[in-house]
């Protein structure tokens, strides 16, 4: 079994153009050729000290926070089929879990629980490791895995962005029950990406609980949407989702002076003083905050700005 496994990778990392067609034989070669890993090779089963948890768990406290819920209710729909959720930080340290006590014997022989590295420098290609090098949702099946020790285990993993649109971490549902089949695996995957896009939007909402908050869907999944944006009372873009980021074309330099009005198509609000007050805002962030070219723009003197600025209560 050991000689046909590594023989198998052996061989797909020689070809040069199988790392092109497939994402697992891309990850393979990052396993061996730059994370120098032996397929056929054990790795130790370190793990990290209460201490050490605690501090990686505090650095990631809201995301823990927030997911807690998401995670138990992903547990209680997969414990029955034998699989287990792990949540991790964006280095591949797992930082939580919900194993069931008859199924912890054989996640702890193989070192897949609370305080253990799953990055691909430490294990190869696998579920969570994958999903951090990649920064998308990765179903490694078996044989799929880089280490030999791990071909027991079937894993689904998605990434969780935080509100900069840098990935926060990794949620993923693994089993080393036999019995688990592709097309049971392909609905936990799918499980999975949408328990991953709930704490998203959770951690997104969280960090701009005074903003007004605008989806981008056309259609949502459950009222669920990662394609956020945050506006703030003048209906400036405060904040956005890595994927309203990527759909904008979004940097972080622009936030805060682009006005929503400009990315998309919303209902002024009710109220002369509101209205006023919203445009005059939108003309500052237009003009990089010079209140002349405001002013000219919005065909009042300088001075006129100035006083209404004031009255509205528009920071110049």
């Amino acid at each position: 079994m050991k000689d046909r496994h590594s023989d198998r990778i052996q061989a797909v990392i020689a070809s040069n153009s199988a790392a092109g067609r497939s994402g697992v034989a891309a990850s393979w070669r990052r396993s061996f050729i730059h994370h120098k890993l032996d397929p056929s090779v054990a790795p130790g089963r370190e793990r990290l000290t209460s201490n050490e948890i605690r501090d990686r768990q505090e650095i990631v406290g809201p995301m823990i926070r927030l997911a807690a819920s998401h995670l138990d209710r992903l547990a209680a729909t997969v414990a029955d089929s034998g699989c287990s959720v792990f949540l991790s930080d964006a280095h591949g340290v797992v930082l939580d879990e919900r194993i069931r006590s008859a199924d912890i014997d054989g996640f702890q022989s193989c070192n897949l629980v609370t305080g253990t590295d799953w990055s691909e420098q430490a294990e190869g290609t696998n579920g969570i490791g994958t999903c951090v090098a990649e920064e998308r949702p990765v179903t490694i099946w078996r044989e799929d895995h880089f280490r030999e020790s791990n071909t027991v285990l079937c894993c689904s993993g998605a990434p969780i962005f935080g509100p900069s649109g840098l990935l926060s971490g990794v949620i993923d549902v693994s089993s080393a029950r036999l019995d688990l089949d592709a097309s049971y695996a392909r609905l936990l995957a799918v499980s999975v990406q949408d328990t991953a896009q709930r704490i998203e939007t959770a951690l997104f909402r969280s960090q701009y609980s005074d903003a007004r908050i605008v989806s981008l869907a056309e259609e949502e999944s459950g009222g669920q949407s990662v394609a956020l944006l945050a506006l703030d009372r003048d209906d400036l873009v405060v904040g956005a989702t890595r994927a309203a980021r990527r759909r904008l074309n979004l940097n972080c330099g622009v936030l805060g002076t682009i006005p929503a009005a400009d990315l998309l198509d919303l209902a002024p609000k009710q109220g002369l003083d509101a209205a006023q007050r919203a445009e005059m805002s939108r003309a500052l962030a237009r003009s990089g905050g010079n209140v002349t070219a405001a002013a000219r723009a919005l065909g009042i003197g300088r001075a006129t700005f100035y006083r209404k600025a004031k009255f509205l209560g528009l920071k110049v």
